[in-house]
């Protein structure tokens, strides 16, 4: 009896735990293990939104977001009867969409639906077009439930273009973290309009350890992203892009850059960047023209121009002695591109030759007792700030004050002619830009407007950085300057020439990477920045090339002047700024005489083919077709021939052939 008493208190006692164990679990931790279990099988999944497309100023696409869809099929929700009256039909049908035999699917299918499998997959990564032809196949036609057909699909970004402007259409990613990284106009964009709001959908996890969609709708449904039409041209686009490439690939450079500019509004209308692979490739690796700054050399002797013009310490007409070329100051030596100097000559000749010696005489004599006039005289034309644009990235621009570290008794000289101050290829397009608009500088814009589902909702004008630059006598006097340097035959620009249409602009050749003890090392970063037409300008273009070989060569004017000048050809061709036609007047009597003839020949009965040589092709084919007879003309002008004899009768006739002068 003691060991029954002792075996029941101890059935009684687990008894007990067993009972405490389960209040525990139901009452305590159940609704814990309960989200636990909920999480291992049931999870929320983020639906992504169509992201905003990207359009160029004509309409066209130039970034758009493109859906690819994963299908997958549920073998145990079909009715047997369903089944064996639609599956061959359906592997048919999936067979000749994927090019694949009908059996590899039947065989697949089948062996689904023994298993019961509920997530099979059919497919991945198809387009639309794929995905609206399967949901119609046989089978799939009858939705979810009874036709086992369940979609899921996300979104990928797709480039009309290719690599062309990659750089700057862009793109904006997110990593694990939440961390966004974001490249061009898609990443300057995306959070304000282009990215949209995400949904949410439920999902459980099926047997397979597949997800699979729980209910039919979204418990939030996603908001797509506003489309942005952009101020990019896809024809100069396309003229900028392969015209740098070609001159990159000529001169074997490094990389280089194109930005075409509209002077009244400031709008971007082509941006290309090209750098170059170990290979020798080139592609759109990084956005040189915004985020690259440099010394732009002789291209800033248009500032220290307008700065000694505008505080007067010099006219244009001022006399400086170039000696031989070379002028000492200090420890340095300021040299001339070309050999023995240019002797004595106007400020106006200097900027046309672009003399070195020249501008550092003329800044460091006219400076050097008050440092700070220069600079600051820099400083009030914007050239130490950037140009806020809304592109991440924009290099900042270098311009140091007296007492700055780094300045020295021969910064003045440096400066004058493009060292040791720091500028972006669009931020010294801006300030060109602003000459050729009269001295007004513009932010140079990316964006014309924002629209949601092809309606309009934000448009964008141009916004003014500085009103005036300058005085109006001082930009007038500064476009005569950039005219010469390509119509004066000793412009380093002049080989640009052309009658048809005027160019004005300056040339730049700045060295880079120099090492004294190895002048092997010394490469030129070449470039053209200017505007055209001269008198009327409407479009400005800066072009930057660095490390061409020096072996073929590295002036500005020889590397980077020709694209300039093929762009400005290509544009002009295409959109002439001046489109006047004015043909000469036919005289009145040969329009009567002929209108005449025609009238008398209509009123005619035929029952024959008339003879309409030396008719005008309308006129013939009016009468001929009044006839009914089928007419088909090759060329225009006059009728120097037909394919039926005249006297033929009409009604063996059904087609006559005319052939025009």
């Amino acid at each position: 009896m003691n060991r029954l008493y002792l075996v029941s208190g101890l059935l009684f006692v687990f008894a007990i735990a067993v009972v405490v164990k389960l209040v525990n679990i139901q009452m305590v931790k159940g609704k814990d293990l309960k989200e636990l279990a909920t999480a291992k099988t049931e999870k929320m999944f983020v639906i992504e939104p169509n992201r905003g497309n990207i359009y160029a100023d004509d309409g066209s696409l130039l970034a758009a977001s493109v859906a690819k869809y994963t299908i997958h099929f549920d073998a145990r929700t079909i009715d047997q009867e369903d089944w064996e009256k639609n599956i061959n039909a359906l592997c048919d049908s999936l067979g000749i969409l994927f090019d694949r035999p009908s059996e590899y699917y039947l065989k697949m299918l089948r062996k689904a639906r023994a298993n019961k499998n509920g997530y099979k997959l059919i497919a991945r990564n198809i387009g639309y077009l794929e995905y609206d032809r399967m949901r119609n196949f046989p089978l799939f036609r009858f939705g979810r439930y009874r036709g086992g057909f369940m979609e899921s699909h996300r979104v990928v970004r797709d480039y009309p273009l290719g690599k062309i402007a990659a750089r700057s259409i862009g793109y904006e990613r997110v990593d694990d973290e939440g961390h966004y990284t974001r490249v061009g106009l898609d990443g300057a964009f995306g959070k304000e309009y282009l990215r949209g709001n995400a949904g949410k959908r439920l999902k459980q996890k099926s047997a397979g350890s597949q997800w699979k969609p729980v209910g039919l709708s979204n418990i939030v449904e996603p908001k797509d992203g506003q489309d942005i039409v952009t101020t990019i041209n896809t024809n100069m686009q396309d003229i900028a892009h392969h015209a740098l490439l070609k001159q990159l690939e000529y001169y074997k450079a490094d990389h280089g850059c194109v930005v075409i500019m509209e002077v009244e509004t400031g709008e971007i209308k082509a941006i290309s960047n090209l750098g170059r692979t170990e290979e020798g490739k080139y592609y759109e690796r990084l956005n040189y023209a915004i985020g690259e700054s440099h010394e732009p050399g002789s291209t800033f002797k248009l500032m220290s121009m307008i700065a000694a013009l505008e505080d007067k310490v010099i006219d244009t007409s001022t006399i400086i002695d170039t000696e031989k070329g070379r002028w000492r100051i200090y420890d340095r030596t300021v040299r001339d591109s070309r050999h023995g100097g240019y002797g004595e000559i106007t400020a106006s000749e200097a900027f046309a030759v672009s003399s070195n010696t020249a501008f550092a005489k003329i800044v460091h004599y006219n400076y050097k007792e008050n440092p700070e006039r220069y600079v600051t005289r820099l400083m009030n034309m914007g050239l130490h700030k950037d140009l806020g644009l809304p592109i991440v990235g924009e290099g900042q621009p270098v311009l140091r004050y007296p007492g700055d570290a780094g300045w020295s008794g021969i910064s003045l000289a440096w400066m004058s002619h493009g060292y040791e101050v720091s500028m972006t290829p669009m931020q010294t397009l801006a300030f060109y830009n602003a000459i050729a608009n009269d001295g007004e500088l513009l932010r140079p814009r990316f964006i014309k407007e924002v629209r949601v589902g092809g309606k309009v909702t934000k448009r964008f004008k141009k916004e003014v950085i500085n009103t005036s630059i300058c005085s109006k006598e001082t930009v007038l006097k500064a476009r005569q300057l950039l005219k010469d340097v390509v119509v004066k035959k000793n412009g380093t620009g002049h080989g640009l020439y052309s009658k048809n249409f005027s160019m004005a602009g300056k040339t730049g050749t700045c060295q880079k990477n120099y090492v004294a003890k190895d002048p092997d090392k010394l490469a030129y970063i070449s470039s053209f920045v200017g505007y055209f037409p001269a008198d009327e300008p409407k479009y400005s273009c800066i072009v930057v090339i660095h490390e061409p070989d020096k072996s073929v060569g590295y002036y500005g004017a020889d590397v980077s002047g020709p694209v300039f000048k093929s762009l400005a050809q290509k544009i002009y061709a295409d959109s002439p700024i001046v489109d006047e036609v004015t043909p000469e007047a036919p005289k009145k009597e040969l329009l009567e005489a002929q209108y005449k003839n025609y009238y008398a020949a209509s009123q005619k009965q035929y029952d024959k083919v008339p003879d309409v040589r030396g008719m005008s092709g309308m006129d013939a084919v009016s009468l001929l077709e009044n006839l009914g007879l089928e007419v088909e003309v090759r060329g225009n002008g006059k009728v120097k021939g037909q394919s039926i004899d005249h006297g033929t009768a009409i009604n063996k006739v059904d087609k006559i052939i005319l052939e025009l002068s």
